[in-house]
């Protein structure tokens, strides 16, 4: 099974991007919704969290207020440290499982969304690595119009992770979120044939 890994920096529309790709027929896994199951009420990473940050980081029904954890460990990369201690090794566990299932099953090919790949260092469990790109005042408006954010947050968020350019330069693909969603699908689907003759070519080498 052929597993390619789709990232980028926040704001720069991976998951439009993944949903392109899902369009055309491709099996997506999402990192960031593992995120979200693994820290639904009274799951072992939920108790976790709740004794290491407290109530206050909480909804009344006993969700995780992801907005308020977010402005905390963005201004404060300790509690950074602290959060993806926590959380990281348990996403890590969750998507190994449903990789696994789906190789079991003769999937021939998975991408992955994973926003903090290179970031965890995981980009050589891939076999091609794709970087959604964006500049840098787009991100910025992006993270401001879809979380609210402000503008400290945004920056500790942007800073938080590697710079674009290096992301670029590490990876196989690159697909330019930069214009309209045609222009972007058009990308999407040059590369998706381009990893659907990979796969045939990985296929006829056995």
């Amino acid at each position: 099974m052929l597993k390619i890994a789709l990232t980028g920096g926040a704001g720069t529309g991976k998951s439009t991007v993944a949903r392109m790709f899902a369009d055309l027929g491709a099996v997506v896994l999402s990192a960031d919704e593992i995120a979200r199951e693994v820290v639904r009420p009274h799951t072992p990473v939920w108790e976790a969290l709740r004794r290491e940050f407290g109530p206050d980081f909480f909804h009344e029904d006993g969700t995780l207020n992801r907005v308020k954890l977010g402005r905390l460990v963005f201004a404060e990369p300790e509690a950074l440290g602290r959060l993806n201690a926590i959380v990281h090794p348990a996403i890590t566990r969750e998507l190994e499982r449903r990789l696994r299932e789906l190789a079991l099953q003769g999937t021939p090919l998975v991408i992955v969304e994973v926003p903090l790949l290179f970031e965890t260092g995981r980009e050589g469990e891939y076999d091609a690595v794709i970087v959604v790109d964006a500049p840098l005042p787009e991100q910025r408006a992006r993270l401001k119009a879809r979380d609210d954010r402000g503008e400290e947050e945004i920056s500790g968020l942007l800073a938080a992770q590697m710079p674009l350019a290096e992301k670029r330069r590490r990876a196989d693909y690159v697909v330019d979120n930069s214009g309209t969603l045609d222009r972007t699908r058009r990308q999407v689907e040059n590369l998706w044939h381009l990893l659907q003759n990979r796969l045939d070519k990985a296929r006829e080498t056995g």
